[in-house]
C-alpha cells in the first residue's frame, strides 16, 4: 500500500505546498546551526593572566599577604596563569596560592562565556562541557523523538520542539548562572532532533518518490548557509549575550508559518486519521494546481495503508519484560550473521568518526586560524560543494570508492597539519578546509551508502542506531579540541586524521551497492554474499 501512497504524491507533483514544507525544514536546519556550532564564539580559548589580590586582602588560607619583592607585576606579586606567589616579609619565604580571578584577552571578543564565568585553569574543562552537553541532549532527544513522532504525529512534535527550542535560546541570553546555562543547553539539545530530524522526515514523506534522493541532499544546504550567517553575525556582534539573543530571534518568525504546515498524509493514513488525510491531500492538490482521484479512492488507499501497518506491529498489550526483550532483539539482530555484523560494525565506526571529525573541525577555528570568523565562513562555503556534488559523484563512481576517497583525503590533509608550522597561515587554512570539505562529503556519502547496505528488514534499525553511535563522536570531540590540545597541540590533527584513514580502510572492505538490487531480508544478504564468494578467484583456487 506504500506504493499507492507514493502514486498519490506523484499525482500531486511538486508545487507551492511542497515548497512551504521545504522552506520550513530548511529554516529549522539553519536555525539549529547556530546553537550547534556557536561554541566557537561563545566559549573560545582566550589567553588570560592571573590577577593577584590587592595587598592586605586574604587569598586562599587565612594568611596576611605582605609586600613581595618588586618583580614587575601588579602589587609586587609574581604569578602565572593559575597561581601566584607572595613573599612573607617576616621570614623571606614564598607561598603559592591558586588564582581565583583572571584578566582575559578580549581583543577579539568583547565578552564571552569563557571570560564572564571565569572558565580558566581548573574550570577550563567546562568550556568543553558547554558543547558536549548539547550533543548529549541530542543523543537523548534522538532516542525519544522518533517514538513520539510515530505516536503523536510529525507536525505536533515539530511545533512543540520549536517552541521550546526558541524560548530556551532566548532565555539563555539572560541567564547569570553557569549551571543553569548548561541545563538550558542540554534541554535545547534534546529538542534539536524534534526541530531538525522530524522536519526532515516530514519533508521526505510529502515529497514525490522521484525527488526524494535529491531533496534529501538539498535539504542540507540550509545548514551550510546557516554557518555563513553565523560567521557574519558573530563578526558583527562580539558580545555573547547579544549574539545569543539575535541568533535566536529569527525562530520567532517561523512560528506563524507553522499554522500553514500540514501533518504528513502518510502518517495520518497509518494512524487511522483517514478524514484528516483526505483534507490534507485535497489542500495540497489545490495549492499545487493538480487533481486527485475521488474521495472514495483516497479513503480506500488510506484504510489499506493502515491495515498493512497494523498487521506488522507487535501486540499492543506487552509487559515491560516483553518490551525490553523485543528492543534487545531488535538490536541483536544487527549482529546475528557474519555479513550483517561486518556492515553494522563498520557503519558504527564510520558514523562515530564522521561526527567526531566534523564537529572537531567546526570547533577548531581558534586552533587552526588566527581569525575564527574567517575560518567559520570558509567552513560554510566548503559545505556547499560537499552537499551539491554528492549526487553526481555517487551516480558516476558508485558509493564505495567516493566514500573511501573522501575519508582518505580528509585523513591525509589533517595529518599534514602536524608538521606544518602555524606561521604558514594560508597552508594551514588550505589543509584544514580541504579536510573539512572531504569529511562533509564523506558524511553525505556514508548516510546514502548505509541506506543501501542494510537490508530492508533491519534498515531503519541499522541507520537509527548508527546515528546514535555517531553522536558519541560529537560528544567527545570538544574534549579533544579544547582539553587534549592544551597538553599536545598536535593531538587533534593526529586523532582526526588517523581515525579518518582507518575508516577509509574499513569502508574499502564493504561491497559496492550501485546498480545492485537492495536486499530485503538478512537471509538474502547472506545468500548474496555466499554467491559472490563462490564466484571469486580466491574461492576457486582453494576448491
Amino acid at each position: 500500500m506504500t506504493n499507492k501512497i507514493d502514486d498519490l504524491l506523484t499525482q500531486l507533483g511538486t508545487g507551492r505546498w511542497n515548497a512551504l514544507h521545504f522552506f520550513i525544514t530548511g529554516y529549522c536546519m539553519g536555525l539549529t546551526t547556530y546553537h550547534a556550532l556557536a561554541a566557537a564564539f561563545l566559549t573560545p580559548h582566550i589567553d588570560y593572566t592571573c590577577i593577584t589580590p590587592v595587598t592586605g586582602e586574604e587569598e586562599g588560607p587565612s594568611i596576611h599577604l605582605g609586600i613581595a619583592k618588586d618583580t614587575g607585576y601588579r602589587n609586587g606579586s609574581r604569578r602565572d596563569e593559575c597561581t601566584f606567589v607572595v613573599e612573607n616579609p617576616s621570614n623571606g619565604t614564598y607561598s603559592e596560592f591558586p588564582c581565583s580571578q583572571w584578566r582575559f584577552d578580549n581583543s577579539t571578543f568583547s565578552s564571552t562565556i569563557t571570560s564572564e564565568f571565569n572558565l580558566a585553569c581548573d574550570r577550563e574543562h567546562l568550556r568543553a562541557w558547554y558543547q558536549s552537553i548539547y550533543m548529549s541532549g541530542i543523543f537523548l532527544g534522538g532516542l525519544c523523538c522518533a517514538f513520539l513522532a510515530d505516536k503523536y504525529g510529525r507536525k505536533r512534535m515539530i511545533v512543540f520542539g520549536l517552541l521550546v527550542y526558541v524560548c530556551l535560546g532566548l532565555l539563555a541570553s539572560w541567564l547569570r548562572n553557569f549551571s543553569a546555562l548548561l541545563f538550558c543547553r542540554f534541554v535545547m539539545g534534546v529538542m534539536m532532533p524534534f526541530c531538525g530530524n522530524i522536519a526532515y522526515v516530514l519533508l521526505i514523506e510529502v515529497t514525490e518518490a522521484r525527488l526524494r534522493p535529491i531533496m534529501g541532499v538539498v535539504a542540507g544546504l540550509p545548514w551550510a548557509f546557516g554557518i555563513l550567517i553565523l560567521a557574519g553575525t558573530g563578526y558583527l556582534i562580539r558580545s555573547w549575550r547579544w549574539l545569543q539573543f539575535v541568533s535566536s530571534v529569527p525562530g520567532v518568525a517561523l512560528i506563524p508559518l507553522l499554522l500553514f504546515m500540514d501533518e504528513s498524509p502518510r502518517w495520518l493514513a497509518v494512524a487511522g486519521y483517514h478524514d484528516r488525510a483526505l483534507i490534507v491531500l485535497r489542500k495540497a492538490a489545490r495549492w499545487n494546481g493538480t487533481t486527485l482521484p475521488s474521495d472514495d479512492v483516497i479513503m480506500s488507499i488510506s484504510r489499506e495503508c493502515q491495515d498493512v501497518e497494523t498487521s506488522s506491529k507487535p501486540p499492543k498489550h506487552q509487559t515491560v519484560r516483553e518490551k525490553f526483550r523485543a528492543a534487545t532483539e531488535n538490536f541483536i539482530i544487527l549482529f546475528r550473521t557474519t555479513k550483517l555484523r561486518k556492515i553494522t560494525a563498520i557503519m558504527y565506526m564510520n558514523y562515530l568518526v564522521l561526527n567526531m571529525v566534523y564537529y572537531g573541525l567546526s570547533l577548531s577555528g581558534g586552533n587552526l586560524s588566527k581569525d575564527p570568523y574567517v575560518f567559520m565562513a570558509l567552513s560554510g562555503l566548503m559545505e556547499i560543494p560537499a552537499y551539491s556534488l554528492t549526487i553526481p559523484i555517487v551516480s558516476r563512481f558508485g558509493r564505495r570508492v567516493p566514500g573511501v576517497g573522501s575519508f582518505l583525503l580528509s585523513g591525509l590533509m589533517l595529518l599534514s597539519l602536524i608538521p606544518t608550522p602555524k606561521d604558514y597561515v594560508i597552508t594551514t587554512m588550505t589543509l584544514a578546509m580541504v579536510g573539512r570539505v572531504a569529511i562533509s562529503s564523506a558524511f553525505q556519502i556514508v548516510v546514502f551508502y548505509s541506506s543501501e547496505l542494510f537490508p530492508t528488514e533491519v534498515r531503519s534499525r541499522g541507520i537509527s542506531t548508527s546515528f546514535m553511535v555517531g553522536r558519541i563522536g560529537s560528544i567527545v570531540s570538544p574534549f579533544i579540541t579544547e582539553l587534549l590540545v592544551i597538553a599536545f597541540p598536535w593531538a587533534p590533527s593526529l586523532v582526526f586524521g588517523a581515525t579518518s584513514i582507518v575508516a577509509a580502510v574499513a569502508t574499502l572492505t564493504l561491497p559496492e551497492t550501485q546498480g545492485v538490487a537492495l536486499p530485503d531480508t538478512v537471509a538474502s544478504l547472506e545468500e548474496r554474499a555466499d554467491r559472490a564468494y563462490s564466484k571469486s578467484p580466491r574461492a576457486e583456487s582453494t576448491s
